[in-house]
Formats: structure tokens, C-alpha cells, sequence
């Protein structure tokens, strides 16, 4: 049975920095792309970032380049998500996520918070 769970977020000032942590089991971690999506209430979710098997290809969305970095260590079956320079309208929950073949497996999110 797949899991994700999130761990680290919470409540940072404009221009702070958090890591995100996700840690899977239930599936072979490192046959598989790992995503981080955001989603803010009344909005659609968002993709934040993505990391192919070995880590060695990322991708991110306009608004996070420059600011955060995902990275994974498949020895722990975990994927991060440091998020630097962190803004208000970053303020969102965060949630990691795998696609085997059409099915997407979630975690059930943390919440980052971005205020002053």
C-alpha cells in the first residue's frame, strides 16, 4: 500500500526558508518520478516541482525557479523540497505525490504559511 507522508511546514516570515520532507513506502521509490504540488483554497493545484528516478533531472514551475530545489535520497525513500526566499503568496499546502502508470498516489499535505 503506498504512502506519502509530509512533514515540515508551518508558519515563516517573507524571505524565510523551510524544507519539506516526504517520506514513501509501499512501491520501490526509486523507480519513480516523486512531484510537489501546492494548492491554496478555491484554486487549482498546482505543480511545483518534479524529480525523475535518480535525481538527476528536475523541473519547476515559474513562480518557485531560483527558490526552491527538490532533491531526493533514495536510500531513505524520501524527497525534499527546500523552499528559500519563501514569499506570501507562496502560502499553500503542499502535498508530494507519484504517478504509477494512470494512478496518482498523495499524501495528505502540509500547510506553509507565509505571513509577517
Amino acid at each position: 500500500q503506498v504512502q506519502l507522508v509530509e512533514s515540515g511546514g508551518g508558519l515563516v516570515r517573507p524571505g524565510g526558508s523551510l524544507r519539506l520532507s516526504c517520506a514513501a513506502s509501499g512501491f520501490t521509490f526509486s523507480s519513480y518520478f516523486m512531484y510537489w504540488y501546492r494548492q491554496v483554497p478555491g484554486k487549482e493545484r498546482e505543480l511545483v516541482a518534479a524529480i525523475s528516478f535518480t535525481g538527476a533531472g528536475t523541473n519547476y514551475a515559474n513562480s518557485v525557479k531560483g527558490r526552491f530545489t527538490i532533491s531526493r535520497d533514495n536510500a531513505k525513500d524520501t524527497v525534499y523540497l527546500q523552499m528559500n526566499n519563501l514569499r506570501l503568496e507562496d502560502t499553500a499546502v503542499y502535498t508530494c505525490a507519484t504517478k504509477r502508470g494512470e494512478t496518482f498516489n498523495w499524501g495528505q499535505g502540509t500547510q506553509v504559511t507565509v505571513s509577517s
